[in-house]
């Protein structure tokens, strides 16, 4: 019993971390463009997207539920809280050495495949609950492709409705307009994303038999707001480099059609409980302007480096979580 409440103890302290280090490692990808057409100061960006981040975060649980008992049962879990522990260990470290190159990779990704790879290396394959992973992948890949169908034709539209305006006087209107999307993509940043870390503390506690139901409990939903909030306070400069200037030049009217198109893809998931990929999607979202503008000045290079990075992220995780899952287990 004391083990048990040692691990669960370890597993909420290392969820509040993982949010802690999602804050500033996505929210980079909410306000880079923003930033990086100058409608906001960094610094004003960041404290903006850190309240949104904290609001969207308590408004929603639907996608937390998702975590929960999708991926695994929790309720069936051997070793559930030394799984989950294994997990988050591994997501923290892939979600850190990202960021410190500077890579805009997937938080949802690699929390999702550490969760499953600790828990392959428990019990087998046969612990997965197949039917709620496979709706996830799907998730996962769709949304980006997703982001960038309607990036393309938002671009496409703003390009029709503002043909006859004057680039000064249309930019000039589109940076006004950028700090509402730009909160509006943080809000929705945190009606997906902190969930995560409230669907792992609800697995832990329900591990622990402390829970005996996946209702996400009123503390660990403000305890995931407040780490994802201060997170974001700290900010993501090195990833705000990537995504808002090196995958295409942005204008006001670029960043301004990439974030509605990316908030829709968002919020539409979280309306319907499933984790997406807060930087798939807004880089994709990028894209798919960049590409309505003109295709090839969209910087494909530095997109196929993201997007190689989507693809290994997850069985990177999900071979790190397992190792780290055996080494704990010589110790608990």
């Amino acid at each position: 019993m004391e083990t048990i409440f040692i691990l669960t103890i370890l597993v909420v302290i290392f969820a509040l971390a993982f949010d802690f280090i999602n804050g500033f490692h996505d929210t980079a990808n909410a306000i880079a463009t923003s930033v990086s057409t100058r409608a906001l100061k960094p610094r004003v960006a960041v404290l903006m997207a850190a309240i949104m981040n904290f609001v969207g975060a308590l408004t929603f649980t639907g996608v937390a539920k998702t975590i929960t008992k999708d991926i695994v049962d929790p309720f069936a879990l051997q070793n559930g809280s030394l799984i989950i522990l294994a997990a988050l260990l591994s997501a923290i470290i892939w979600n850190l050495l990202t960021w410190y190159f500077g890579i805009p990779s997937s938080s949802s990704h690699t929390l999702i495949g550490s969760i499953a790879g600790a828990a392959v290396s428990s019990a087998g394959f046969a612990i997965l609950n197949w039917e709620g992973f496979i709706k996830i992948i799907q998730a996962l890949i769709i949304s980006p492709f997703l982001a960038l169908a309607v990036g393309f034709l938002m671009m496409s539209l703003f390009k029709v409705i503002f043909k006859h305006g004057s680039l000064y006087g249309t930019n000039k209107r589109f940076r006004i307009f950028q700090i509402g999307t730009a909160a509006l993509q943080s809000f929705t940043h945190g009606t997906n994303d902190a969930q995560k870390a409230m669907g792992i503390i609800t697995m832990a506690l329900i591990a622990a038999q402390w829970q005996t139901n996946d209702d996400i409990q009123l503390w660990v939903r403000i305890a995931a707001a407040t780490a994802m909030g201060l997170g974001t306070s700290i900010g993501g400069y090195k990833i705000i480099k990537t995504v808002g200037g090196k995958i295409m030049k942005i204008r006001p009217i670029n960043g301004a059609a990439a974030d509605l198109s990316s908030a829709m893809i968002i919020f539409g998931a979280t309306t319907i409980h499933l984790p997406v990929s807060t930087t798939h999607v807004i880089s994709s979202a990028i894209m798919g302007v960049g590409a309505a503008q003109r295709v090839k000045g969209v910087k494909w290079g530095v997109a196929k480096k993201i997007v190689l990075t989507w693809i290994i992220t997850l069985p990177i995780s999900a071979v790190m979580a397992g190792v780290i899952f055996q080494l704990l287990n010589l110790f608990f």
